[in-house]
């Protein structure tokens, strides 16, 4: 059972979206260097995330993408839901064609761990990572690195 790089780049980049926060409206630019995902791929992703009422944008200059409600009340599963992912332990993608056509010996339990990882991902907010002291060292060391390299453009600039 493997969740796609859809679904992992859509819950990186809602959380990037909340740990800058603070910062006001963030850009997709933002997001792809920080988070090395591409840029096209983030706006086919943010069209749907949009469309779910996950976030809204801000036009104009220091425009970019904000949290449409407080990140308390954003779960990853909605997350992963709104970008169109599943995730799926069945080998018949929950047809139940996995033996010849039929069911086989085992989909109900692929099938209930299926529902079970829903649910667990159902509990986690948005809220709940950003407060991981894991999660905020990695992102001290993102902002950092984007410092630096701005530093370092600024210095060849001048």
């Amino acid at each position: 059972m493997r969740l796609t790089t859809k679904g992992r780049y859509a819950v990186t980049a809602m959380l990037d979206l909340a740990l800058h926060s603070h910062q006001g409206p963030t850009s997709l630019a933002d997001i792809s260097k920080r988070q090395e995902i591409s840029l096209s791929y983030l706006e086919q992703l943010f069209a749907k995330l949009r469309k779910h009422e996950l976030v809204s944008s801000v036009r104009g200059p220091g425009g970019g993408y904000k949290l449409s409600r407080e990140s308390e009340s954003i779960f990853i599963a909605e997350i992963i839901d709104a970008v169109n992912e599943t995730i799926d332990a069945t080998n018949c993608h929950g047809a139940g064609n996995c033996h010849k056509g039929d069911v086989c010996l085992t989909h109900h339990l692929w099938s209930d761990l299926s529902e079970q990882i829903h649910q667990f991902l159902s509990g986690i907010s948005l809220a709940d990572l950003v407060e991981r002291n894991d999660i905020k060292a990695v992102a001290d060391r993102q902002d950092a690195q984007e410092r630096a390299q701005h530093e370092q453009v600024l210095a060849v600039i001048n």
